[in-house]
């Protein structure tokens, strides 16, 4: 019982600091293909290739003053980052990134945990997150801050809807609400193959709810300033930009374990390790798929937004359910 525990702590501290090390480096390459995309060199002097970027970023936000507005809500203010920090992390904890190994005589499963309501445990996580915002936007003290609070929030639950009503699709075919159980359920083939529309839908409402181009509205700097984080500085700042980007590698990595078979590929029965190759890979294009729709689509206005969640996409949610539904029952 202890080996396990021991184990357990081992890969929660692997992995924390992989992803953390993850969000730093996501942000690098992103401003480095956002500057080839629009013919700029992008951050390429602090270390070789401009590799030690992160490293300098992280060190200029700890040494920035750290600011608190006159009348802000002090406790919220403070808790609003910790919350979209904390929740941006924990939705990872479920989702599997290979198959099983062997180290050192243990066999190692390459996830944190399985458990059987793992799809609905990620769900409430990116559903929390909207709390360090809009806790961020009212606790401020700032109308703008305010504003991009309440977009932020009304975003999040239009798009929710539609999301959710795509992934029922998946779980009618899967029978399971285990993430691992979906992976093993796309053994011979990927759900991408028949349940393309319901990708979509998850992919467009996954842009929404991480507040990314063209669905930034929460922060849009034309409108709002920088919306709901108006008036952090420092740590504080670097919480929220640590949830944003967080948010991006697990909708990304969700996006593959649902749709494009997870950690599955070619020889992964021989050689296990090629799991997590395969399942790091297909993350880095969904990764730069964020990047490029940023650096090629100008932002939606709020009424257009709104229009295109609640009368385009969950039009298309509910009537793909209900055929996924009917072949479901049909087959089976």
């Amino acid at each position: 019982m202890q080996e396990e525990f021991l184990v357990i702590v081992v890969k929660l501290v692997v992995v924390l600091f992989v992803l953390i090390t993850a969000v730093a480096y996501v942000q690098l390459i992103e401003r480095r293909v956002m500057a080839f995309m629009q013919a700029r060199l992008g951050p390429n002097r602090v270390g070789p290739f401009g590799l030690l970027q992160p490293l300098a970023d992280i060190l200029k936000l700890i040494f920035k003053e750290d600011t608190t507005p006159a009348g802000a809500d002090v406790p919220v203010y403070f808790l609003a980052p910790a919350i979209a920090a904390i929740v941006g992390i924990a939705g990872f904890a479920v989702i599997p990134f290979g198959g099983s190994i062997e180290v050192f005589g243990f066999r190692v499963n390459l996830y944190i945990a399985d458990i059987n309501v793992g799809l609905l445990y990620v769900f409430a996580m990116s559903s929390l997150a909207v709390y360090g915002i809009t806790l961020a936007g009212w606790s401020s003290n700032n109308k703008y801050s305010l504003l991009g609070g309440i977009r932020s929030s009304a975003q999040m639950i239009s798009y929710e809807l539609p999301m959710g009503l795509a992934l029922v699709s998946v779980l009618l075919v899967a029978g399971s609400l285990s993430l691992g159980d979906i992976v093993k359920a796309q053994e011979s083939v990927w759900f991408i193959v028949y349940q393309f529309p319901a990708f979509v839908i998850y992919f467009i409402c996954a842009i929404a709810e991480t507040n990314r181009a063209p669905f930034d509205l929460p922060e849009a700097e034309s409108e709002l300033i920088a919306g709901y984080h108006t008036e952090y500085s420092s740590m504080k700042w670097a919480l929220f930009f640590l949830a944003e980007y967080m948010a991006v590698i697990t909708q990304s990595a969700l996006a593959v374990t649902l749709f494009w078979g997870g950690w599955q590929g070619p020889l992964v029965d021989q050689f296990p390790l090629l799991g997590l190759l395969y399942f790091l890979l297909k993350i880095s294009v969904f990764v730069f798929l964020f990047t490029w729709m940023r650096a090629t689509l100008p932002r939606l206005r709020y009424d257009q937004l709104m229009h295109f969640g609640w009368k385009v996409l969950m039009p298309l949610a509910i009537a793909w359910l209900v055929i996924t539904a009917g072949v479901v029952a049909f087959v089976g």
